[in-house]
Formats: structure tokens, sequence, C-alpha cells
């Protein structure tokens, strides 16, 4: 047999259709004068009752979106700029998503005089806590059974049929009916009528039930109106009240959550020798915010404000003291980069008078930022100075020499491992006066790790934020169309495709924001709701090498082929994905980070078939290359070193540059025969080969690690000393020295054996005379114990004498024991040597 169950959603409608019919027939008896046995209902919808209380909602015009700043944290801040008059009411929509950062940020200016009288906006308590305050036990997820469990003892009237029954619900049961071979489940609802009657009816598709009382009926639409609240809980409207007389301009801002914008770059290799790459910059910016951007002013910051969130919006009740909200606030945003480590380089130059003579033996000193001195120099006979070995920094240079103006060289910023050229031209007059230029290094090279962000800039300053100051200032400049190239589907010349993209132009601007970088479109945009759009923000030629990339974490032969570019501009390029074109086609595409202007870096696009590269490693037995004895102690330095061989082969027709990344271990050094690295991060080394075409190169690598031991010279014996002529750590000298101070240990240790041996004799004599001593208790006084007596009596006697012989010659010892330890200590003390192996 099938046992079959009714669906409770479908009771629960009926009932609500019933409901529904119950108010129309109620309308119909009273508009027709005629009596009716049923309650009215007084049930209505919400506006409808604030419009009978006389609370009708007032028209509010909407505030325009006026200025979008969108960060990379995902958050986003919100300029609305309009005017009202008199005491006006206005209205900005949000989605529930942005009520808790509005709540954390707004600001609200009436700019000409105004006052604001207040902001509302429509909060939502949980759907359980409004539920709760009705007067019927109902829960969000309700069926029939516990709906009728909730109006048991209301008035309701039930029709089955023709058949109508009118009392109140006393239970709602659940039974089983077998019918026809089936098993039902079925409800049967109880009703006691005015009379005392009981009847129960089955509840079924021909039976309707209607509230027959309206504060009931009013319970019953307060719940079905919250349930259907759910689905327009997304849109939040704020409502601000102004006071004042006239037209003014009121002034809203806030932040709010927004997706986080996007950049992608094209990278456009050139076709003639010596001309630069061309960089494209494009920003992909969503709308998902609760109103459309009509005529904003955009601006997109390449930076990250620290922002978070606190649910402001969410109603708190008798929980309130202990939600947790300050160490969310607190603690979550914290998070910090370690810095990276910058490379060394070299400087030199020559220094020359007003006629292009050189001046030798000119005083040249170079300056940390600090002012202080870090190298000192004189120019030779052909006027030329050198630094090397210098960390990567900004310098200043000093030229002073007699009969010329002192000259100060400042801004000098050096890394990346090259070595730089700056030549200096002294002025004749008197060395109190100084003349100061600004560097004009050949080249700049920095390393992966530094940035020239300009000085200065303050964290988070925000300062051209929330002014208003930029509104409504949009320029005339537009980005210039594209061209077509003749009739009937001919495709344009490679010429001429690279000739209009060399004359696009970007639709932003970029500036310094503080700390942070923005781009700032010279149009005003229009992006509706869930819309996107794509628009260029960078168009700028770039300083570029090409270069392949090899590192043995690739576990591969093959290198990769990629860009050493540095950011010439003066725009910080943001972090994002890059195309890279060739020869008008596609040539690969990479990631790369944020790169602030004069900063260098790699960025790699493709696998490089035409070069193979290996590697090999061999390390040398550990050998002790230092020796120094100093108070006492003596230190053995030596080194663990090791050899690494890159063999880099060219099978293609064209010449290869290609950087060797190679591991750098803390700890290590760089042999001074090895060649230097043209830049330096904190996990590698960066060396250059050049390899010619179907030619082979290699690169040859000594690193050393100084380890040290350490012996307590007054520890050291013959053994010791055997030990380390077979080993060849020590060399004839340091031998000498040693042998001497072992021999003076000897003779400490033989008069300290001197002292020992005469207190273990001293020690016997005091045992025996003990013995002695009892013997003579025991003895009576008869004439063999008389005897004993003056035997044991001369014993003792003798002894005595012995004892004091054997304190004499232990302080004696002693003595000499004493001076011998103070000679060997000095010797130790005095022992001074710096031994090279």
């Amino acid at each position: 047999m099938r046992k079959l169950r009714n669906h409770g959603t479908i009771l629960v409608l009926m009932v609500i259709a019933g409901f529904v019919q119950t108010r129309a027939q109620s309308n119909a008896s009273s508009q027709k004068g005629a009596p009716s046995r049923r309650a009215p209902n007084a049930v209505s919808s919400p506006a409808a009752a604030a419009k009978a209380a006389g609370s009708e909602e007032p028209a509010a015009k909407n505030l325009p979106v006026r200025r979008v700043v969108l960060y990379k944290t995902g958050v986003g801040y919100f300029e609305h700029l309009g005017y009202v008059h008199g005491n006006q009411t206005v209205r900005v929509d949000f989605t529930s998503g942005q009520l808790n950062d509005v709540l954390q940020s707004l600001t609200i200016l009436d700019l000409n005089g105004g006052r604001i009288a207040g902001v509302n906006y429509n909060s939502e308590a949980p759907l359980s806590q409004r539920i709760g305050t009705l007067h019927l036990p109902l829960q969000e997820k309700t069926d029939v059974s516990q709906f009728y469990g909730a109006l048991r003892g209301a008035r309701l009237q039930i029709h089955a049929g023709t058949t109508a029954i009118t009392g109140r619900l006393l239970s709602v049961e659940r039974k089983t009916r077998v019918s026809g071979g089936t098993t039902l489940e079925v409800d049967l609802i109880t009703i006691v009528s005015d009379s005392g009657e009981v009847r129960s009816v089955e509840l079924g598709p021909a039976v309707s039930v209607q509230l027959a009382e309206g504060d009931v009926s009013q319970e019953v639409s307060r719940y079905l109106h919250l349930l259907a609240s759910v689905r327009q809980q997304d849109l939040r409207r704020m409502m601000i009240a102004t006071a004042g007389s006239g037209e003014r301009q009121l002034y809203v801002s806030y932040i709010s959550e927004v997706p986080i914008w996007k950049t992608t770059y094209r990278i456009v290799l050139p076709a003639k020798a010596g001309e630069e790459p061309l960089l494209q910059g494009w920003a992909i910016v969503d709308n998902t915010v609760g109103e459309d951007w009509n005529d904003v002013d955009l601006s997109l910051v390449a930076g990250a404000p620290q922002s978070f969130i606190e649910r402001l919006s969410q109603p708190y009740y008798a929980r309130r003291p202990v939600v947790p909200l300050p160490e969310a606030a607190q603690l979550m945003p914290q998070t910090y980069e370690s810095a990276l480590l910058g490379g060394v380089s070299g400087l030199s130059g020559q220094v020359t008078d007003p006629s292009g003579a050189v001046v030798s033996g000119a005083h040249v000193r170079l300056l940390n930022e600090s002012g202080m001195a870090v190298a000192t120099t004189a120019t030779d006979a052909q006027g030329r100075y050198s630094f090397g070995d210098l960390p990567a920094a900004t310098y200043s240079l000093e030229v002073e020499f007699p009969g010329f103006r002192k000259s100060i060289v400042q801004a000098l910023s050096l890394g990346g491992g090259r070595a730089q050229e700056q030549n200096v031209a002294l002025q004749v007059g008197s060395s109190a006066t100084t003349v100061t230029v600004a560097a004009q290094l050949a080249t700049v090279e920095t390393s992966e790790s530094e940035s020239t962000g300009s000085p200065g800039g303050r964290v988070g300053s925000g300062r051209t934020l929330g002014t208003g100051g930029g509104l409504g200032t949009g320029t005339e400049k537009k980005v210039e169309g594209g061209r077509a190239w003749g009739t009937g589907g001919g495709y344009p010349s490679p010429g001429a495709v690279s000739s209009t993209r060399s004359r696009m132009e970007a639709a932003a601007r970029g500036s310094e924001l503080g700390d942070l970088f923005q781009y700032k479109l010279k149009d005003r945009v229009t992006i509706h709701k869930n819309e996107s759009a794509l628009v260029p923000i960078v168009q700028t030629h770039v300083a570029a090498e090409k270069v392949s990339v090899w590192n043995s974490s690739m576990n591969s032969p093959r290198p990769m082929r990629a860009l050493w570019l540095t950011n010439s501009s003066e725009l910080t390029l943001d972090g994002g994905g890059f195309s890279v074109l060739e020869d008008e086609a596609f040539a690969g595409e990479g990631l790369t980070e944020s790169i602030k202007p004069g900063e260098k870096r790699l960025v790699s696009y493709a696998a490089d078939l035409g070069v193979r590269v290996e590697s090999i490693s061999t390390s040398d037995p550990q050998q002790v290359r230092h020796l120094r004895i100093a108070h006492g102690v003596m230190i053995q330095t030596s080194e663990m070193q090791q050899q690494t061989v890159y063999v880099v082969r060219d099978d293609d027709t064209t010449p290869r540059t290609v950087l060797i990344e190679h591991p750098l271990h803390p700890g290590w050094k760089i042999s001074g025969e090895s060649p230097k690295p043209e830049e330096t991060t904190t996990g590698v080394y960066r060396f250059r080969v050049t390899v010619a075409p179907k030619d082979t190169a290699t690169l040859t690598l000594r690193e050393a690690q100084p380890v040290e031991t350490r012996y307590q010279v007054s520890n050291i014996d013959d053994q010791q000393i055997a030990l380390f002529l077979r080993q060849k750590t020590i060399n004839p000298e340091v031998e000498a020295a040693l042998r001497k101070i072992v021999e003076q240990k000897n003779r400490v240790a033989a008069l300290e054996a001197e002292v020992a041996r005469r207190g273990e004799e001293k020690q016997s004599i005091y045992d025996d005379q003990q013995r002695l001593r009892e013997n003579l208790k025991s003895l009576k006084g008869s004439a063999e114990e008389r005897a004993l007596t003056q035997r044991y009596t001369q014993q003792l006697a003798n002894q005595e004498n012995r004892l004091q012989t054997l304190e004499q010659e232990t302080a004696d010892y002693q003595a000499k024991h004493d001076q011998a330890e103070s000679a060997l200590d000095k010797m130790i003390e005095d022992l001074a040597l710096d031994v090279t192996l």
C-alpha cells in the first residue's frame, strides 16, 4: 500500500486564499449595507496604514554620485553633490553590503549655511527577532499544522461544500485513514461552536478556512508582510533631512566595499633599433553598488590604505556588551611585508678645470644621506677617481682643490651592481664658496628590492579626499579615435598600426596622492549598476632590455624570455597581467607587481627555446686559512668553499644576453675573483652572461663560508699539538709558541705533584701517630710496658721532626708552584699571534 501525505504548503496557501476571500466578502458586505456574521478584517498594507495615520513618506529626490575613487584594498570613496531648497529631504540608495562602511565613514555638509536635521535609513533586524514581536507563536518556517496550532482559540468559519461551520479552534490533529487500498495522512480540525457543539472536519482541497477575528487577521497579515520583506532586504535607502532657506549645495561622502579594480598591460616591442617599447595600461572597473554612476569623476588609486568592516548596521540586543568589535578592528588589518636587500655598485669619474684640463690630486669625498663620509680618495694623474663596493643608496659627492670652489654633486642614486660615472668640472674661486649641482649619471640601476618613490609622502593622508574641490572640473580632452584603412576589408599595414598606436592618448592622468598613486580619468564616465568598463590609463614609452632569465628552481635547461624593464616614466605602474606584442604578433604574457618610477624589474613572458643552461657544483674540503691567538684563546678560521660553473649554449642565430640567478645563501660570500652581480635580491644574485650565436659561454662562481673554531690555550697539550701538525692547521711559529706553553705547564704540574706527594706523606704520619697514641693509652706501667712506652714516645718524636721538615718542603714547593703558575698565566696572556696559513 502506498502512503501519501498532503503538502503543508498547499494548505497554507489555501488558508491565505480563504483569508483574502474573507476580506473581499467583508468589504462587499459593508458596501451593500448587508449585515455580516464575520468580524471585519482591518488589515491593510504598510503604506496604506501610514497614509491613514497621516504619516505618508515625503517625496525625496535622489542625490547623484559625482566622484568615485577606487582603491586596491577593495574599497571605494564616493562623493555625492546636489542642490536642496528649504527644508528638503534627499535620498541616497545603498545595498546592505555597503551600509556598514557607510555608517562608519559618512560625512554630510550643507555648503551654504544650512544644517543637517537628521539621517534615517531602513534598519533590518533579523527576521526571527521581528517575528518574535507578533502575538501569534509563528516561526520563520511554518507548516499547516504549526499555523493552525498558533491559531488555537481563535474564531474561524469553515466551508465544506455547502456546509458552513463557525466556532473557535480547539485543535488540529494528523490522522491516518485507508481509502481504496491507499493509506493517507490527513489533518483533522476540531471546532467548538457558540452553542457548545464540537465538530471535526477533514482538511482537504474542497475545504476553506476563514479568519473571523480582525486582530488575528492583522497579525497574520503582519506575519506574511515580514516574510515578503526578506526579498527586499538588500536595498537600503538613506533619507537625509536638511533645514535652511533658499537653494543650497549639499555634499555627502563615504567609503564602501567595492570590487578591486584590475590592471592589464600591453608591451609593444619596437620594430626599429634604438626605439623604446610602448607600454599601454588598461583598468577594469566594476560597478556593483546600489545606483548608477552617471557622468562621474573617476580616479583609480594604486595603493592599499588600511580598511576594515564593523557591522554597525546590524542591531545588537542583550549580547551587545560582549560583541568583539574593537578587537576585530585592531587585530585583523595588521599585516606587514619584509624589506628586500640591495646590491653593490661603483662610482668613478674625472675632475677637470674650466678649460677642460684634468685636475690631479683633488680631494674627493663620498657622503651618505646623513652627511657622513663613507669613502675618500684623491684623483690620479689623469684626474680620475674611483669608489667600489658601494651599497645601493643615495649619495653626495664633494670635490675640493686649492684655487677652486668646492663642488658638491647631490642625489647620486647607486645600486644594481653596475659602475656609474660622474664627471665633475671645477670652477675657479675661493674654496670657501660652494657650487652645488644635481647628479647626471649615465644610467641608474635599481635592484628589484628598491624603488624611488617621492620623498616626504604622508601615509594615508587622503588630504585631497572629501573636500569637494575637484567636482565638476573635468577637462575636454578626448581619447583619439581609431582610423580606417581603405575600403573593401583591406588589412592595414604594420606601419600604420604602429603609428596610430603611438599617437594614442591615455584616458587618465597620473599623480601622487600622499604615499599612494592615482590615475585620474580625464573625462567623466558613466557606468550603470552591475556593469563594467575598460579604460586606458597608461600610454608611455619605457626603457627595456630583452634578456633571457635562468634559475635552477625552474627544473628546466631552458631559460625564460624576459624584459628587463626600467620604469622611466613618472607613473607608478600598478601590479597586474601583461601581454607582449612583437612584430605585431602575440609573443607571450606574464605577471608583474607594482613598479615605482625609476625602479627596474624583470618581467618574463615566454620560454627561450634557443638557449640551454647547465650548472655544475663542486665542493672543496674545509681548510684552515687563518689563525689568531689573543688573551688565552686560539681562533682557527677555516673556509668551506664551493664552485659553481654555469654553461650557456646559444643554438639560435641571434646573440643572447642571459641573466643567471644564483642562489644567495646566508653566510656565504662570492670570492673576489668571481664576476660581480648585476643586482641582488633577497634570494638570488643576478649575473649577466653574453653568448654569441652557435656558441657556448661559461660563468664560474666561487663562494666561501668562514667557520671559526676556538681553543683555550691553557687546555692544549702535546697530543693536541700533534693533532694540529697532522691536520696542518698550525705552522712552525705557532708550534714553537705552543711548545713553550706546554713546557711551562709541565713544570707547574711537576711542582704541583711534589706538593701533593708531601701532603700524602704528612697524612700517613698523622694516621700512624693516632695509632701510637691509642697504644700508649692501653699500657699499665710494667717493665715491658715501660719499654714500649719509651719506644712509642721516640717514634712520635721522630715523626714530629719529619712533619716539621715536610711542612718546610711543602711551603718551598708551593712557592715555586705559584711562581711557575704565574709565569704560565703571563705567557698565555702575552702570547699574541696573527698568522695566515
